[in-house]
């Protein structure tokens, strides 16, 4: 888990990386209560934004003993549990296809599925982390 916070020397992008930093750390949080929004990926975004402008909220968001291991886990290699996968790509084919229900256009109906069909063989090619015991 010991990564390289190197805050780049851009003071522009500096804060421009910690607006986005905690917009997605934001989105995140709500996505642990929005089942349609997705949060591991906001906590990763949210978590290279930080690596790149602010060591301090770096190391707070990583240390986090809620947030962390989302993205802790992912982040040392050790996957993402079944149970994980599962609720990931079943809540997204579920606001997927609903959206394309809702959606008239058949552009947009596309895109969305083959989004989903690139995101679905994303999640399922990642390590499966094994049950813990703790």
């Amino acid at each position: 888990m010991a990564r390289t916070v190197r805050e780049s020397r851009s003071r522009l992008v500096r804060h421009a990386l910690q607006a986005v930093g905690l917009l997605s750390l934001a989105l995140g949080v709500i996505g642990i209560f929005l089942p349609l929004l997705p949060t591991t990926p906001f906590l990763l975004l949210a978590a290279a934004c930080f690596m790149r402008s602010s060591r301090r909220f770096y190391l707070w968001l990583i240390g986090h003993p809620y947030l962390g291991p989302w993205i802790r886990d992912y982040l040392d290699g050790e996957g993402i549990p079944l149970k994980g996968k599962i609720y990931a790509v079943g809540l997204m084919w579920t606001s997927i296809l609903i959206s394309c229900y809702l959606v008239p256009l058949l552009p947009v109906r596309l895109f969305m599925l083959t989004s989903a069909v690139l995101v679905t063989i994303y999640i399922l090619r990642q390590k499966t982390r094994p049950v813990r015991s703790d």
